[in-house]
């Protein structure tokens, strides 16, 4: 695993748009990084996808053992959720994708540091983008991609008859992108589908159902919208019986939750791609990260580091938490990668790197593309 510094292609601000990347620049910083990527060889990839294809397994056997143990509560589960997440979970519903980050130093197994397994985004940038810089600028090299075809794939097999819809957040340009790309494989894979905003849902108090800006009943969903706030909502409430299919499914709450982390350590505790977690506070003295249950963007999440803290400011505060140990993130001329592992279907898919100048990844960090030979 190397970082190498590399000039940017001429003029790749219009060629990622052109490929779909609106917001490769975000409040004036640039997010798709072009000024270096990194090197790994083919036994490094070989590493990393069995990495997530055994943390995946572990994973589906830890969210049978919260439903077979009632573990809703240590996880703070809303109570009128579970029905939800066991309705779904007993169904079998199937997931389209999720994506495990990682710290890796090239030298070490992979250690999890949270599983993205509900709202994961950098889909786009590690999917399309990164794969033409590849064929542009190292053709003769390889890349651990395969994300779009397993899309494609993926939403062949999931078993939507009905208009699809799409919903994210408005004034989210990286959502929407993310959202719009998934919505072109579905497309893809013969699919019939619809876009709006999650301000545009409404609800027909006749028939019970969710409905769109055309008054048409909303049967299938994929929603870039945590299930956290969808169950919290008055109209979330409305979801056990509005006969309305949702991606994810709702058992996905149970490895979107931080508390999982602790839950994979009590299970298999010592597994060499995992790091001691735990809900219970004053298992470490020192060298450790609290996370709250529930956070995106790196908020919230306080680093312990040789006696010094540092806090990334959030809106996740004062909710339940993980204490996890702190993990060896590789530093590369001050720059702290993270490697986004991404599931699709239930199989390792590929990879993209986050980079951050502190060792926490936030909104703010930047997208390197990779290859390997």
């Amino acid at each position: 695993m190397q970082r190498i510094s590399r000039s940017p292609r001429l003029d790749w601000q219009k060629t990622v748009e052109s490929q779909g990347m609106l917001y490769h620049t975000i409040e004036g910083e640039t997010y798709w990084d072009e000024t270096a990527c990194y090197r790994f060889d083919s036994l490094e990839i070989d590493l990393l996808e069995n990495a997530t294809n055994e943390l995946q397994e572990r994973c589906i056997e830890a969210a049978q053992h919260v439903i077979d143990k009632d573990l809703f509560d240590k996880l703070e589960i809303p109570a009128h959720a579970v029905p939800l997440i066991v309705d779904s979970w007993e169904k079998d519903e199937p997931s389209l994708y999720g994506r495990f980050d990682f710290a890796y130093d090239g030298h070490n197994p992979p250690k999890l540091l949270e599983y993205n397994a509900d709202t994961p985004t950098s889909l786009l940038e590690a999917s399309v983008i990164q794969w033409f810089w590849l064929k542009d600028l190292y053709p003769d090299a390889d890349q651990f991609n395969s994300i779009h075809e397993r899309l494609i794939d993926a939403w062949k097999g999931i078993g939507i008859s009905s208009l699809l819809h799409f919903a994210c957040v408005a004034d989210a340009p990286e959502d929407f992108g993310n959202l719009e790309y998934l919505r072109d494989t579905a497309i893809q894979a013969g699919i019939s589908t619809s876009q709006l905003f999650m301000h545009d849902i409404g609800f027909e108090e006749l028939s019970g159902r969710f409905v769109d800006l055309n008054d048409r009943h909303i049967d299938a969903m994929f929603k870039l919208y945590p299930w956290e706030w969808l169950v919290n909502e008055y109209f979330g409430r409305k979801l056990a019986t509005a006969r309305i299919r949702l991606i994810e499914p709702a058992w996905k709450m149970l490895l979107s939750n931080k508390g999982l982390l602790a839950v994979l350590w009590d299970m298999f505790e010592g597994h060499e791609n995992l790091l001691q977690a735990s809900l219970e506070p004053g298992t470490f003295r020192d060298n450790y990260v609290i996370k709250p249950l529930l956070s995106r963007e790196g908020e919230n999440v306080a680093v312990h580091r040789n006696g010094q803290i540092h806090e990334v400011e959030g809106s996740y505060g004062g909710k339940g938490q993980v204490w996890q140990e702190l993990a060896k993130i590789p530093e590369f001329d001050g720059n702290y990668p993270v490697i986004g592992s991404w599931i699709i279907a239930g199989e390792s898919a590929g990879i993209g790197i986050r980079e951050d100048r502190q060792l926490v990844t936030t909104n703010a960090s930047r997208f390197l593309p990779h290859f390997f030979e």
